[in-house]
Protein backbone atom coordinates (compact mmCIF):
# COMPACT_ATOMS: atom_id res chain seq x y z
CA UNK A 1 0.00 0.00 0.00
CA UNK A 2 1.41 3.26 -1.40
CA UNK A 3 2.24 6.17 1.37
CA UNK A 4 0.18 9.58 0.90
CA UNK A 5 2.09 13.01 1.44
CA UNK A 6 -0.19 15.75 2.24
CA UNK A 7 0.81 19.21 3.47
CA UNK A 8 -1.57 20.41 5.99
CA UNK A 9 -1.64 24.48 6.26
CA UNK A 10 -1.31 26.08 9.37
CA UNK A 11 -0.88 29.58 10.51
CA UNK A 12 0.13 32.15 8.32
CA UNK A 13 2.88 29.80 6.05
CA UNK A 14 3.44 27.20 8.20
CA UNK A 15 2.89 23.29 6.52
CA UNK A 16 2.14 20.44 8.95
CA UNK A 17 2.88 17.09 7.06
CA UNK A 18 1.11 13.78 7.32
CA UNK A 19 2.17 10.91 6.09
CA UNK A 20 -0.31 8.15 5.80
CA UNK A 21 -0.42 4.18 4.47
CA UNK A 22 -3.77 2.84 4.67
CA UNK A 23 -5.97 4.03 8.19
CA UNK A 24 -2.88 5.21 10.12
CA UNK A 25 -1.30 8.53 9.46
CA UNK A 26 1.74 10.39 11.15
CA UNK A 27 1.70 14.31 11.60
CA UNK A 28 5.32 15.95 11.39
CA UNK A 29 5.47 19.30 13.52
CA UNK A 30 1.96 19.66 14.57
CA UNK A 31 1.94 23.01 15.94
CA UNK A 32 -1.77 23.53 15.87
CA UNK A 33 -3.84 20.19 16.37
CA UNK A 34 -6.88 21.45 14.41
CA UNK A 35 -6.02 21.28 10.82
CA UNK A 36 -4.45 17.59 12.00
CA UNK A 37 -8.33 16.52 13.75
CA UNK A 38 -9.82 17.43 10.26
CA UNK A 39 -7.90 15.92 8.63
CA UNK A 40 -7.61 13.11 10.57
CA UNK A 41 -12.05 12.92 11.25
CA UNK A 42 -12.37 13.74 6.90
CA UNK A 43 -10.31 10.89 6.23
CA UNK A 44 -11.22 8.02 9.12
CA UNK A 45 -7.73 7.77 10.10
CA UNK A 46 -5.97 6.87 12.79
CA UNK A 47 -2.99 8.68 14.40
CA UNK A 48 -0.02 6.43 14.85
CA UNK A 49 2.52 8.51 15.83
CA UNK A 50 4.17 12.55 15.90
CA UNK A 51 7.32 13.49 15.01
CA UNK A 52 8.89 16.34 16.16
CA UNK A 53 11.81 18.24 14.42
CA UNK A 54 12.31 21.04 16.98
CA UNK A 55 11.11 22.52 20.35
CA UNK A 56 9.63 25.85 18.59
CA UNK A 57 6.14 26.64 19.43
CA UNK A 58 4.52 26.25 15.59
CA UNK A 59 6.07 22.81 15.65
CA UNK A 60 4.91 21.74 18.70
CA UNK A 61 1.58 23.99 20.02
CA UNK A 62 -0.58 20.88 19.06
CA UNK A 63 1.01 18.20 20.67
CA UNK A 64 -0.58 17.91 23.77
CA UNK A 65 -4.29 18.50 22.44
CA UNK A 66 -3.97 15.32 19.85
CA UNK A 67 -2.64 13.03 22.57
CA UNK A 68 -5.85 11.88 23.16
CA UNK A 69 -6.21 10.26 20.03
CA UNK A 70 -2.87 9.26 19.97
CA UNK A 71 -1.98 5.41 19.19
CA UNK A 72 1.88 5.67 19.35
CA UNK A 73 4.84 7.36 20.42
CA UNK A 74 5.91 11.45 19.91
CA UNK A 75 9.37 11.06 18.77
CA UNK A 76 11.21 14.28 19.55
CA UNK A 77 14.62 15.82 19.53
CA UNK A 78 16.27 14.07 23.03
CA UNK A 79 18.69 17.18 22.85
CA UNK A 80 15.37 19.62 23.20
CA UNK A 81 13.27 19.74 25.97
CA UNK A 82 9.53 18.82 24.49
CA UNK A 83 6.16 19.02 27.19
CA UNK A 84 4.99 15.80 27.86
CA UNK A 85 6.07 11.88 27.25
CA UNK A 86 7.91 11.61 23.94
CA UNK A 87 10.97 9.28 22.49
CA UNK A 88 14.02 11.07 22.55
CA UNK A 89 16.16 10.53 19.35
CA UNK A 90 19.32 11.68 18.47
CA UNK A 91 21.41 10.99 15.04
CA UNK A 92 21.64 7.45 13.61
CA UNK A 93 18.20 6.80 15.64
CA UNK A 94 15.79 4.76 13.44
CA UNK A 95 12.16 6.03 13.66
CA UNK A 96 9.68 2.90 12.63
CA UNK A 97 6.28 3.66 11.73
CA UNK A 98 3.71 2.93 8.58
CA UNK A 99 5.46 0.12 7.78
CA UNK A 100 9.02 1.96 7.02
CA UNK A 101 11.85 3.15 8.91
CA UNK A 102 12.79 6.92 8.96
CA UNK A 103 16.54 7.74 9.93
CA UNK A 104 17.07 10.72 12.28
CA UNK A 105 19.80 13.21 11.09
CA UNK A 106 21.19 15.81 13.82
CA UNK A 107 21.22 18.92 11.96
CA UNK A 108 21.88 21.71 14.30
CA UNK A 109 21.77 25.31 13.67
CA UNK A 110 18.34 27.04 13.29
CA UNK A 111 17.67 25.66 17.06
CA UNK A 112 20.54 23.66 19.31
CA UNK A 113 18.82 20.05 19.11
CA UNK A 114 16.93 20.11 15.76
CA UNK A 115 16.78 16.85 13.93
CA UNK A 116 15.42 15.91 10.18
CA UNK A 117 13.86 12.89 9.55
CA UNK A 118 15.16 11.05 6.36
CA UNK A 119 13.50 7.91 4.56
CA UNK A 120 15.50 6.33 1.60
CA UNK A 121 12.21 5.44 -0.60
CA UNK A 122 11.81 1.92 -2.10
CA UNK A 123 11.27 0.78 -5.62
CA UNK A 124 8.02 2.98 -6.54
CA UNK A 125 8.26 5.86 -4.26
CA UNK A 126 11.64 8.92 -4.31
CA UNK A 127 12.43 9.56 -0.55
CA UNK A 128 11.18 11.80 1.81
CA UNK A 129 12.93 14.58 4.42
CA UNK A 130 11.51 16.24 7.08
CA UNK A 131 13.82 18.82 8.06
CA UNK A 132 11.52 21.10 9.71
CA UNK A 133 13.04 24.49 10.27
CA UNK A 134 16.70 23.73 8.90
CA UNK A 135 16.40 23.75 5.34
CA UNK A 136 13.37 25.56 2.90
CA UNK A 137 13.27 25.97 -0.75
CA UNK A 138 15.95 28.38 -1.63
CA UNK A 139 16.79 29.07 1.64
CA UNK A 140 17.54 28.03 5.54
CA UNK A 141 16.67 28.75 8.65
CA UNK A 142 17.53 32.02 10.74
CA UNK A 143 20.49 30.99 13.22
CA UNK A 144 18.79 31.01 16.86
CA UNK A 145 20.58 28.81 19.07
CA UNK A 146 23.35 27.56 16.58
CA UNK A 147 26.69 28.71 14.64
CA UNK A 148 26.87 29.21 10.85
CA UNK A 149 29.32 26.56 10.92
CA UNK A 150 26.77 24.35 12.68
CA UNK A 151 24.13 25.24 10.17
CA UNK A 152 26.86 24.76 6.93
CA UNK A 153 27.75 21.62 8.73
CA UNK A 154 23.78 20.57 8.50
CA UNK A 155 23.03 21.79 5.71
CA UNK A 156 25.85 20.20 4.17
CA UNK A 157 24.20 16.35 5.23
CA UNK A 158 20.93 16.85 3.71
CA UNK A 159 22.78 18.29 0.21
CA UNK A 160 24.51 15.14 0.29
CA UNK A 161 21.27 12.88 0.24
CA UNK A 162 20.01 11.48 -3.30
CA UNK A 163 18.75 14.03 -5.51
CA UNK A 164 15.07 12.52 -5.70
CA UNK A 165 14.62 13.36 -2.34
CA UNK A 166 11.59 15.14 -1.18
CA UNK A 167 12.23 18.32 0.35
CA UNK A 168 9.36 18.66 2.99
CA UNK A 169 10.09 22.04 4.73
CA UNK A 170 7.79 23.39 7.47
CA UNK A 171 7.19 26.97 5.59
CA UNK A 172 5.76 28.78 2.62
CA UNK A 173 9.01 31.08 2.34
CA UNK A 174 9.58 29.52 -1.51
CA UNK A 175 9.11 33.04 -3.37
CA UNK A 176 10.63 34.77 -0.57
CA UNK A 177 13.57 33.24 -0.61
CA UNK A 178 14.04 32.89 -4.49
CA UNK A 179 13.65 36.34 -4.83
CA UNK A 180 16.56 36.76 -2.15
CA UNK A 181 18.55 34.02 -4.03
CA UNK A 182 18.09 35.87 -7.62
CA UNK A 183 19.92 38.97 -5.51
CA UNK A 184 22.55 36.63 -4.26
CA UNK A 185 22.74 35.07 -8.26
CA UNK A 186 21.07 36.94 -10.83
CA UNK A 187 22.59 35.32 -13.80
CA UNK A 188 21.30 31.66 -12.44
CA UNK A 189 18.83 30.87 -14.99
CA UNK A 190 17.68 27.68 -12.45
CA UNK A 191 16.28 30.57 -9.69
CA UNK A 192 14.90 32.60 -11.94
CA UNK A 193 12.86 29.54 -14.10
CA UNK A 194 11.84 28.02 -10.59
CA UNK A 195 10.81 31.17 -9.57
CA UNK A 196 8.59 31.71 -12.31
CA UNK A 197 6.98 28.05 -11.59
CA UNK A 198 6.65 29.09 -8.04
CA UNK A 199 4.48 32.00 -8.61
CA UNK A 200 2.22 30.54 -11.33
CA UNK A 201 1.50 27.95 -8.28
CA UNK A 202 0.90 30.62 -5.43
CA UNK A 203 -1.76 32.34 -7.71
CA UNK A 204 -3.74 29.07 -8.15
CA UNK A 205 -3.34 28.32 -4.29
CA UNK A 206 -0.94 25.26 -4.32
CA UNK A 207 1.85 24.90 -2.62
CA UNK A 208 5.58 24.87 -3.82
CA UNK A 209 6.72 21.82 -1.75
CA UNK A 210 7.91 19.58 -1.47
CA UNK A 211 11.23 20.64 -3.45
CA UNK A 212 14.15 18.31 -4.18
CA UNK A 213 17.73 18.20 -3.66
CA UNK A 214 18.78 17.89 -6.83
CA UNK A 215 16.88 21.04 -6.98
CA UNK A 216 17.66 22.93 -3.79
CA UNK A 217 21.42 22.24 -4.82
CA UNK A 218 20.92 24.10 -8.18
CA UNK A 219 18.73 26.98 -6.74
CA UNK A 220 19.49 27.32 -3.21
CA UNK A 221 22.31 29.80 -1.64
CA UNK A 222 22.86 28.43 1.14
CA UNK A 223 24.13 24.87 -0.33
CA UNK A 224 26.35 26.89 -2.71
CA UNK A 225 28.69 28.70 -0.50
CA UNK A 226 31.44 27.33 -2.88
CA UNK A 227 30.12 28.08 -5.90
CA UNK A 228 32.26 31.37 -7.26
CA UNK A 229 29.05 33.26 -7.81
CA UNK A 230 27.83 33.27 -4.48
CA UNK A 231 31.44 33.84 -3.19
CA UNK A 232 31.59 37.21 -5.21
CA UNK A 233 28.39 37.92 -4.02
CA UNK A 234 28.95 37.76 0.11
CA UNK A 235 31.99 39.68 -0.70
CA UNK A 236 30.63 42.02 -2.51
CA UNK A 237 27.79 42.63 0.11
CA UNK A 238 30.62 42.52 3.35
CA UNK A 239 33.79 44.07 2.26
CA UNK A 240 34.94 42.28 5.79
CA UNK A 241 34.77 38.73 4.55
CA UNK A 242 38.53 37.47 3.79
CA UNK A 243 39.46 36.47 0.60
CA UNK A 244 40.68 33.06 1.83
CA UNK A 245 37.20 32.99 3.78
CA UNK A 246 35.46 29.18 4.20
CA UNK A 247 31.98 28.33 3.09
CA UNK A 248 31.24 28.94 6.46
CA UNK A 249 32.06 32.37 6.69
CA UNK A 250 30.53 32.76 3.02
CA UNK A 251 26.82 31.13 4.82
CA UNK A 252 27.61 33.42 7.82
CA UNK A 253 27.33 36.42 5.57
CA UNK A 254 24.60 35.32 3.60
CA UNK A 255 22.14 34.68 6.73
CA UNK A 256 23.19 38.47 7.68
CA UNK A 257 22.22 39.87 4.43
CA UNK A 258 19.14 37.65 4.10
CA UNK A 259 17.74 38.64 7.63
CA UNK A 260 17.72 42.17 6.40
CA UNK A 261 16.79 41.49 2.93
CA UNK A 262 13.40 42.76 1.65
Amino acid sequence: MPLELTPLPAFEDNYLWLLVRGHDAVVVDPGDAAPVRRALEDRGLRLAGILVTHHHGDHVGGVDALRAQLHGPVWAPARERIDGPVVGVRDGDVVSVLGIELRVIDVPGHTAGHVAYHWPGDATQAPLLFCGDTLFSAGCGRLFEGTAAQMHASLSRLAALPGPTRVCCAHEYTLSNLRFAQAVEPDNADIAHHRERCEALRREGRPTLPSTIALERRINPFLRCDEPAVVRAARAHDGTLATDAGAAEVLAVLREWKNRFR
